[in-house]
């Protein structure tokens, strides 16, 4: 895909976001790995709802800018996402609510901040972190996101929203969507006793689909 395409599908996909109330405000940022070993990402201070292609922030394969506006303060956690997620082509951040909900709950699991609770979730999203508070755009953020060794491809920022990695746009952008369906109906369901999909079933998708879970014990 040509990048003048990655520009305007970068554009496509954030208004849909922002349209759909998944990210409000200037909230959230998008960023694409280019075939020069750079990439486009969001700029600081813009709502996903009105991009413009030509003012994307263009990074070079050290992360510098190349042209365009300022990029997103966020550039230190899609870059740990990047070098610890070799499949990683695109990640996707956002403030969406019931992510951000979840992720202030006590109970959570950093490990697997959401129980296995239907197929697509785990299909897309595998298992997803949590990590604790930064600060928007603390470089120390870089650093928790490496600990995580890249097993994870979806991450919960304690107090602040999700982060999905993913091998195309499309792809992270579908995760993302099914992170927050998925919190959402944690939250819906949470003190009534619902019924997860149980460790077989887990496996089954897991052999079927050839999906790369982190070792960690399932809830039943």
């Amino acid at each position: 895909m040509s990048e003048t395409r990655i520009r305007e599908e970068i554009c496509r996909f954030g208004r849909s976001l922002f349209e759909r109330g998944l990210t409000p405000g200037s909230s959230g940022n998008i960023s694409v790995k280019l075939d020069d070993g750079g990439w486009l990402v969001t700029p600081t201070n813009a709502s996903l709802g009105f991009l413009d292609p030509a003012r994307m922030s263009r990074l070079g394969p050290d992360g510098r800018l190349v042209s365009g506006d300022t990029p997103t303060k966020e550039v230190p956690l899609h870059t740990a996402l990047y070098q610890t997620r070799s499949a990683a082509r695109a990640v996707v951040h956002l403030h969406s609510t019931h992510s951000v909900a979840l992720s202030m709950l006590p109970e959570i699991d950093p490990r697997a901040a959401l129980p296995p609770m239907t197929a697509y979730y785990v299909m897309k999203c595998g298992q997803t972190a949590l990590v604790p508070y930064y600060r928007p755009g603390d470089p120390a953020v870089a650093g928790a996101i490496k600990g995580l060794a890249g097993k994870y491809s979806s991450v919960l920022l304690a107090n602040h929203g999700p982060v999905v990695s993913g091998d195309t746009l499309e792809a992270a952008v579908f995760a993302m969507e099914e992170l927050e369906e998925t919190a959402k109906l944690y939250l819906l369901l949470r003190g009534l006793n619902p019924r997860y999909l149980s460790p077989e079933q887990v496996k089954d998708l897991t052999k079927v689909f050839g999906l790369a879970l982190p070792e960690h014990e399932e809830h039943s």
